[in-house]
């Protein structure tokens, strides 16, 4: 019996159900999530490794009309994954209709000549007759390979996905190790539950506005000693973020070392600074010191 495996990129617009979609068909967390848009910043390799065959599902970050240097770099992420997956499965929101922004991936799509999977996410949220009018809209749109309702909070019909994106695997052995789920490294994650964290309690810019990096991570005695730096772009920030007397920080410290406790099965003493790195978002070396670029410059 012959092997398959191969790269499908997650693609669609923010909040679209990427990584909600990713973390269900691995039923593990690998991707933050939030329903702050951009909150997914890098594309994340989801490794679901079956008998016969391995997919690896990239995440990535929804494609949008950049503002800044960090969202142009968010969006070249994207498009990278595209370029160099087997087949896209472009997940989009039925309980909204086709906009200007599914034009745009709609363009970047119609370059590639490669299966496109449309992924019709928040059925769950859709009355039947709804979601059967939906589905023959997107029919118009686009000669899509196939098409699949779902619904990515509640996991129905992605075992249906899965079959369907497994026809367009190409032949060939694992391309990971069977033990592994996603390919990037322990610190990535840790700086990312970190992020969720702030993702989750604040509002406005800040969601935006913030990077995370490992400054120190020590062991000893069975304890993990933490610190990292939560990287903003203006002062203003860095008082909301600290919050009255220190609250704020204080709650998402907590937060955070209770998940990456949970995560590591392991004490862990996380500490959090916040530091102002005026404008950072629009500073391309400082774009890649925070791991946001992980691509070389060709464009």
């Amino acid at each position: 019996m012959s092997y398959q495996s191969g790269f499908i990129a997650i693609i669609g617009r923010p909040n679209a159900g990427k990584s909600t979609l990713m973390n269900a068909m691995l039923q593990e967390k690998v991707s933050i999530m939030s329903d702050k848009p951009n909150t997914t910043r890098n594309n994340i390799a989801g490794i679901l490794t079956k008998a016969d065959c391995q997919y690896v599902f990239m995440d990535t970050p929804g494609i949008h009309k950049p503002q800044q240097q960090l969202g142009r770099v968010l969006n070249k992420n994207a498009y990278t994954a595209m370029e160099d997956c087997d087949c896209i499965g472009w997940i989009v929101d039925g309980t909204q209709s086709f906009g200007t922004g599914d034009q745009h991936i709609l363009k970047r799509i119609e370059t590639l000549h490669k299966p496109v999977v449309l992924i019709l996410n928040k059925i769950d949220c859709l009355p039947r007759e709804k979601m059967m009018k939906s589905l023959l809209k997107w029919q118009t749109v686009y000669d899509f390979a196939d098409i699949v309702p779902i619904s990515a909070l509640k996991t129905d019909n992605l075992e249906e996905l899965l079959n369907v994106f497994r026809k367009y695997l190409p032949e060939g052995g694992p391309l990971f190790p069977s033990e592994m789920t996603s390919d990037h490294s322990l610190t990535f994650q840790l700086c990312e539950i970190v992020r969720e964290k702030i993702l989750t309690r604040t509002q406005q810019e800040i969601p935006h506005s913030v990077a995370v990096v490992l400054d120190s991570y020590q062991e000893e005695d069975e304890k993990l000693y933490l610190q990292m730096s939560i990287i903003v772009d203006k002062d203003s920030q860095k008082g909301i973020l600290i919050g009255k007397q220190g609250a704020m920080i204080r709650a998402i410290r907590l937060d955070a070392q209770k998940e990456i406790k949970q995560k590591l099965q392991r004490p862990v003493q996380l500490e959090l600074y916040v530091r102002v790195v005026k404008n950072w978002r629009n500073k391309a070396d400082k774009i890649k010191e925070f791991g946001l670029d992980e691509l070389e410059d060709d464009d």
